[in-house]
């Protein structure tokens, strides 16, 4: 394992079903168990799968001047978050470039939770709180267990009275197995989702009572990697791995902008004042280059960093790819030309060796209408 400074108290179970726990965000995380990871994405898909999502960082902002420290940080309107609900968000530098996503969950009046990926967003929130009126605490106490797929709802109502009306992007504080728990309608797998916030005192006995309790059900344990496959059907970014970052440009700086990522839905409407933001508004029109999706021919999945060609010549990159026998497709997320992404375009891309035919196609790939992940009941 490569040497981290967070850990997930869900390590021995992830051991023992064949992980070495690489390394992401600083935290032993498992990227790869002794089974076939089909099984894991078809269990996602069409049962459901637990996963450990610890690694993510959680943050929580309060006191009288937390709105103020969010809104400074993040592009959402943080006035019109209803304590019980949250938000999906982007950060910004000075650039008016992406250096994070984040949740922003609403716990009161002034009293929020941040949960954010492998970016600069904790820098960012200690940034605009300096000399103000509240605290940030840092919690890798809280550990976040990921369950996901159309059967999650059933397993949970059999623990959580009321679990079928907690709507998408809302939380409740509940109980499961008698131990405290927040749990919110939020995932990042394009299904109906749930994520399980709970003390790391905790974690193992929820972790294990889902996994033996659910088993009959088809729900299994999966791999944090799964969410490659599942995100690539259903257009979810992942900071840095879609970005400059990953593959720059040459003589520039890291980042990329909203209008080039498609994320520019993040920004509330008419919001001013956040970081970036100026820059953020000059830059529409200007992008050097737009995430767009390609549908390949065969069976073939592209691999990473694979390069996207027009008429030969490269022009892109893949940032992800996936073959779905479920769905009966072969995708990618791909970083393209803004003349390239259009409905239709032929291209190709190079999988080493060989070339597969492919054209632009919007996303997401799975569930463009979001029905999945959004029902209600």
């Amino acid at each position: 394992m490569t040497v981290s400074w967070r850990f997930s108290a869900l390590a021995d179970r992830h051991r023992a079903l064949g992980s070495q726990l690489e390394d992401w965000s600083g935290m032993g995380t498992a990227w790869s168990y002794d089974k076939d990871q089909t099984e894991e994405y078809l269990a996602i898909r069409t049962k459901a799968g637990v996963m450990d999502v610890s690694g993510l960082k959680k943050v929580h902002v309060m006191g009288p001047h937390a709105q103020y420290v969010l809104d400074k940080a993040t592009t959402r309107s943080i006035e019109k978050l209803k304590p019980g609900r949250s938000t999906y968000a982007t950060m910004l530098n000075d650039q008016g470039k992406l250096v994070d996503d984040c949740v922003i969950y609403r716990m009161g009046p002034h009293s929020f939770m941040v949960v954010h990926g492998s970016g600069a967003g904790h820098e960012q929130l200690s940034m605009y709180a300096a000399n103000r009126n509240v605290a940030l605490i840092f919690d890798d106490d809280l550990h976040d267990l990921s369950l996901q797929g159309p059967l999650a709802v059933d397993f949970l109502e059999k623990h959580v009275p009321g679990i079928r009306d907690v709507v998408y992007f809302s939380h409740v504080q509940t109980t499961l197995f008698g131990k405290p728990v927040m749990i919110s309608r939020t995932g990042y797998t394009g299904e109906r989702g749930y994520e399980i916030f709970c003390r790391r005192q905790d974690a193992v006995e929820i972790w294990d009572g889902i996994v033996s309790g659910g088993a009959e059900m088809g729900i299994i344990p999966t791999r944090f990697t799964t969410l490659d496959w599942l995100r690539a059907e259903s257009y979810l970014l992942f900071f840095p791995y879609d970005n400059s970052e990953m593959y720059p440009f040459a003589d520039e700086a890291p980042g990329d902008t909203l209008w080039e990522l498609g994320l520019d839905f993040t920004v509330s409407k008419g919001k001013t004042g956040f970081r970036g933001a100026e820059e953020h508004y000059r830059l529409q029109g200007r992008e050097r280059f737009k995430i767009y999706g390609l549908k390949l021919e065969g069976t073939r999945p592209a691999p990473e960093g694979a390069a996207v060609l027009k008429d030969g010549a490269k022009v892109g990159v893949v940032t992800v790819g996936m073959y779905s026998g479920l769905n009966g497709h072969n995708v990618a997320i791909a970083r393209m030309p803004v003349d390239c992404a259009v409905e239709g375009t032929p291209m190709a891309v190079d999988l080493g060796g060989s070339e597969a035919a492919a054209i632009a196609c919007p996303m997401p790939f799975y569930d463009p209408d979001k029905t999945r992940r959004t029902v209600k009941g």
